[in-house]
């Protein structure tokens, strides 16, 4: 009997390859799965089986992650606003670790011996497959063609090509990546410093001109709703930012940072729901949240980004800051207002019961009414105490 193999299978010319080569070369019995994170619709999944039989699969799963994802990392992503560089809402960064867990756990179920992906040797999705399926099934072994032997995509494409399969190859110039938290796009204009990707390379394209207010609700730091209607399911109250956002060509980018290996790296993406949606909920824990818990929530959310982008999702760690990050977000409920226009938006304001702007105390730059104007002398006073001291006893010593 061949012996059994698990497919990390994507549909993209790596993992095409990859059914190609492990079945025809090295005579393995090949499974392949796709672990979906909301990028996919029925239509495309479908797609997708059909291609991997076509490629010599012996079976195909695809197993839906959507609803685990969200629970166990998007809501904190978007607790902590997080934003790679500044710029990245980490959408396949987040999603590996998931959809390694989902693959390991399936490749347990079937009994195999292997299971393998497609990630080449000089990028962080190695790092984030290898290291999940040690640390859940160190027992299995780990098979990665593209990356030991080194391959470009002219060859794996010729390679196909030679033994039989037709594909649309031109599409295949682009590694595209789909998921509920964005979509990632890499080219050959990514791996330049001084180019940027084409219009066409973009799945979603612009349909929509002019201007539209959009209003999102958030109940506890969580979507709720979007334009006034309610859902009992935020991946769906996502799906409907996306829609809309995406028609004006909202949350494209490019991203350049430290990958896990220690290169940088550049990635195109368009993640329109993830900008609006953590722009918005940032807009609103700036009215709702307290100064030093804003201040505590950003250095823990960077540490969060920068551990679930380097592979470090199953430390314990992780669930700490995940209990700190949901504990601020008590207070944040309420609606933003947004103006959209192609290519851009802007944040209109926000309300909301828990506005801490809303008070008894003063408005900011008019008028003062919990203090007096001697409360303030003196208050100024003795905040100056030590750069005073300070500064006397520098004149104090020049004069020696």
């Amino acid at each position: 009997m061949k012996e059994k193999v698990v497919l990390a299978f994507s549909g993209g010319l790596d993992t095409s390859f990859c059914v190609k080569y492990l079945s025809e070369e090295k005579g393995y019995e090949v499974y392949t799965a796709i672990a979906n994170t909301g990028g996919f619709s029925d239509e495309e999944l479908k797609v997708i089986e059909e291609k991997a039989y076509r490629l010599g699969a012996a079976k195909h799963a695809t197993l839906d992650i959507t609803k685990d994802y969200y629970e166990k990392s998007i809501r904190y992503m978007v607790f902590g606003n997080i934003l790679r560089g500044g710029t990245y809402p980490i959408s396949v960064s987040s999603e590996r670790t998931f959809q390694a867990i989902a693959i390991i756990n399936y490749a347990k179920s079937v009994g195999a011996k292997y299971v393998a992906h497609g990630s080449t040797g000089a990028g962080n999705d190695q790092v984030r497959f290898d290291l999940t399926f040690q640390i859940l099934a160190p027992d299995i072994q780990i098979i990665t063609p593209t990356r030991d032997m080194v391959l470009t995509r002219e060859y794996e494409i010729n390679y196909l090509k030679q033994h039989g399969y037709t594909a649309d190859f031109k599409k295949m110039e682009y590694s595209i990546n789909k998921g509920l938290w964005g979509t990632s796009i890499g080219g050959k204009e990514t791996l330049k410093s001084d180019q940027t990707l084409p219009e066409e390379a973009y799945p979603s394209q612009i349909s929509r001109q002019g201007t539209e207010k959009l209003s999102l609700s958030f109940v506890k730091g969580e979507l709720s709703a979007v334009n006034g209607k309610k859902y009992g399911n935020t991946v769906d109250a996502i799906r409907e930012v996306e829609r809309i956002g995406s028609a004006y060509g909202i949350g494209r980018d490019m991203h350049i940072g430290d990958t896990i290996i220690g290169i940088k790296g550049r990635v195109g993406f368009e993640a329109a729901a993830p900008m609006l949606i953590i722009n918005a909920h940032k807009m609103l824990e700036k009215h709702t949240l307290t100064k030093w818990q804003q201040y505590w929530k950003d250095q823990i959310g960077t540490w969060y980004g920068m551990f679930l982008h380097e592979a470090q999702y199953l430390d314990p760690v992780m669930r700490d800051m995940e209990a700190f990050l949901e504990s601020t977000q008590k207070n944040v409920t309420g609606q933003v207002f947004i103006q959209l226009r192609p290519y851009s938006y802007t944040l209109i304001g926000i309300d909301s019961s828990f506005d801490l702007m809303k008070t008894d105390f003063g408005e900011y730059g008019e008028v003062n009414k919990a203090w007096t104007a001697d409360d303030v002398k003196g208050f100024t006073k003795i905040m100056g105490n030590q750069m005073k001291i300070f500064y006397n006893v520098q004149k104090r010593n020049q004069k020696k």
